[in-house]
């Protein structure tokens, strides 16, 4: 019979795995964009699939990394990237900016998700844990545009990215507060955080910036 914590620890491993494919798809679709060769697209969609689950085991002291305990996924990105590269080209698609958005829209909630809950798990306070969240949504997008010579999206782009990541860490600390199993938190965390970013790139919605208040 399957106990509480090989749920949680079950769910948690398929949210992160589910994470890995969203924001790979989205680090390649970059790379691809960016028109990198084959290498680049590797490294661009490896450093967005686990930058920012590698600097929460840091700060948790957590080792292994995820993956290096689960190193097949590191063969499953490999794949990945030769596949989209040949499907890619055979096609003549052009990757655009927009499509990257949708598969990062579904990485910053499941990582959100994941790294709150994984903060949880180690005795952290509710804030703390929410931004670990925000950290494992966040960073690996980071690292991906950086590498690819932007600006990082996380700081220009004004629709809502890091604040639906805390809102979905709040939602997954709420409910957990209220009795909520830790398995359905987290994916009620994700679940929120996922649909408030898809939410803000169908509306168009915006966060006010500097230059806004100062003109206001």
């Amino acid at each position: 019979m399957m106990t509480g914590r090989s749920l949680i620890e079950m769910v948690h491993l398929g949210v992160e795995a589910a994470a890995v494919l969203a924001f790979a798809m989205s680090g390649l679709l970059e790379a691809a964009r960016k028109r990198l060769d084959a290498v680049g697209v590797f490294v661009v969609a490896g450093l967005t699939a686990f930058g920012g689950g590698t600097l929460r085991d840091i700060l948790l002291d957590r080792r292994p990394f995820f993956w290096v305990e689960h190193h097949v996924w590191l063969w499953v990105l490999l794949a990945l990237c030769a596949a989209a590269m040949l499907f890619l080209r055979a096609r003549h698609i052009a990757p655009t900016e927009r499509a990257m958005l949708w598969p990062d829209a579904i990485g910053l909630g499941l990582f959100a998700g994941a790294g709150t809950q994984l903060g949880l798990a180690a005795g952290m306070p509710a804030l703390v844990a929410v931004l670990l969240g925000v950290v494992t949504a966040t960073f690996g997008g980071v690292l991906r545009d950086v590498v690819c010579n932007e600006i990082p999206g996380l700081f220009r782009d004004r629709r809502p990215y890091a604040v639906c990541a805390f809102a979905g860490g709040w939602i997954m600390v709420g409910a957990q507060a209220l009795g909520a199993a830790g398995w359905l938190s987290m994916l009620l965390g994700a679940g929120t955080a996922t649909a408030l970013r898809m939410l803000s790139l169908w509306l168009d919605l915006s966060l006010p910036s500097w230059q806004d208040a100062g003109e206001s």
